[in-house]
């Protein structure tokens, strides 16, 4: 549909906008569907654009369009150009979009398959190597005390180099995206203070998300692999509340800015040198008006830093069914994935701080960074169980095993 067409209706009116200066309609531009998405719908016309078809229409503007077409007129390099969109008007208003068009990045795959692929090789290796587990160093510290710090050339050697580098290199892009999501000096995109309102409000919606949460856990039996997990994290409800609760105990220097939303492997794409941010419509199960929020940026790193554990759980069910182990060897395997995913973590966050420098919107101090990054990882991961107990029963382990992780690695 041309730019200003329209196909009418009762009362509604389906209009093409266009947002680029050119779009290149010339030679075959012969469509197919895309790859699959879980929450959407795409084709793609000649390698040249894909238009993403959206199965959750909602009123008002959609975010992956929004957002987007700012960084689009913003220059921002590593993400896909918004070039047009279709939407719905009722009486010449748009009250909804229906489709976004952007040009194709050509590309690889997305991150998760990228990093399941390097996590295969690295099991396949571990499970031939001789080398003991029990040795393999572990940073020191929080993660942001660890990126601070050089990586060790014994972790090159162990893991992937090409991976590392390739992890440090998604957090400078993450970084790189923040700064000009903060940058742009518009009333929806312009940063707000993180006050000690806000720090009250935050609090009071992590305390929801437990309750609601344990009660979901507690009304659905949880399988014989969980049962003691699930009975740990019971016991520690009121540990995990007083973590969410240290929000309160200092004012944190920093803004509140857009963010992505819904940051993990799945929603960065692997051109085979670099990557490409992609999917900016947040987390589906939360209101519109709720994912349009200004939020601290350190949110998207613990969502990316989950999903790497996500990742590592992946692996190694895929690598025990490949190659039956031992319990001793199952422990070993278990070690040599908090080796890679520690450092993994560490080489992210070392890229992301590297790229940010004092930006005004995270705190300046480290252990502030630190304590809440340790929240928002937290939050993801009850966030992650709830998901999980809803939708996909059989992944809880991994949430509640990253909670009570995390729980476990608690520092003063």
């Amino acid at each position: 549909m041309g730019e200003g067409r329209r196909i009418l209706g009762t009362g509604v009116q389906l209009v093409g906008v266009r947002h680029a200066e050119s779009i290149d309609g010339t030679g075959e531009l012969e469509p197919r569907p895309g790859g699959a998405e879980q929450s959407n719908s795409s084709i793609v016309f000649g390698d040249r654009y894909i238009l993403k078809l959206l199965r959750r229409v909602e009123d008002g503007d959609n975010l992956d369009r929004e957002v987007g077409l700012a960084l689009t007129r913003a220059g921002f390099p590593a993400t896909a150009e918004v070039v047009a969109a279709l939407e719905m008007r009722w009486g010449g208003r748009r009250i909804a979009t229906l489709g976004v068009l952007q040009r194709f990045c050509p590309n690889q795959g997305d991150a998760w398959e990228f990093t399941l692929e390097a996590l295969d090789r690295y099991f396949e290796r571990a499970l031939s190597t001789r080398a003991e587990a029990e040795r393999l160093p572990l940073p020191e510290g929080s993660v942001v005390q660890a990126a601070a710090a050089p990586i060790p050339e014994e972790v090159h050697r162990v893991i992937s180099e090409s991976y590392l580098d390739a992890a440090q290199l998604l957090g400078r892009r993450t970084a790189e995206l923040h700064h000009r999501l903060a940058e742009m000096d518009t009333p929806d995109f312009r940063p707000e203070p993180f006050t000690s309102l806000y720090q009250r409000s935050l609090y009071q919606s992590m305390r929801n998300l437990v309750g609601q949460t344990l009660e979901l856990f507690r009304a659905r039996a949880p399988s014989a692999d969980t049962d003691a997990a699930g009975a740990q994290l019971l016991e520690r409800k009121d540990e995990l509340l007083e973590l969410f609760r240290s929000v309160l105990e200092r004012k944190f220097d920093g803004e509140r800015i857009r963010i992505h939303g819904d940051y993990h492997l799945g929603q960065v794409l692997w051109t085979g040198r670099d990557f490409v941010i992609i999917d900016f419509e947040g987390e589906p199960a939360r209101p519109l008006s709720e994912r349009k929020l200004r939020r601290s940026p350190l949110r998207d790193v613990a969502g990316m830093l989950r999903s790497f554990h996500y990742a590592v759980v992946t692996a190694l069910l895929r690598a025990r069914e490949r190659a039956p182990a031992s319990a001793a060897e199952r422990e070993a395997l278990d070690r040599w994935g908090r080796f890679w995913h520690r450092w993994v973590s560490t080489a992210f966050v070392r890229g992301y701080f590297e790229a940010i420098g004092d930006a005004r919107f995270l705190p300046r101090a480290p252990e502030e960074r630190q304590q809440l990054l340790d929240v928002f990882l937290l939050e993801k991961a009850v966030y992650e169980l709830r998901y999980e107990l809803a939708n996909r029963p059989d992944w809880v382990r991994i949430p509640l095993e990253g909670i009570l992780e995390l729980l476990g690695e608690r520092r003063p």
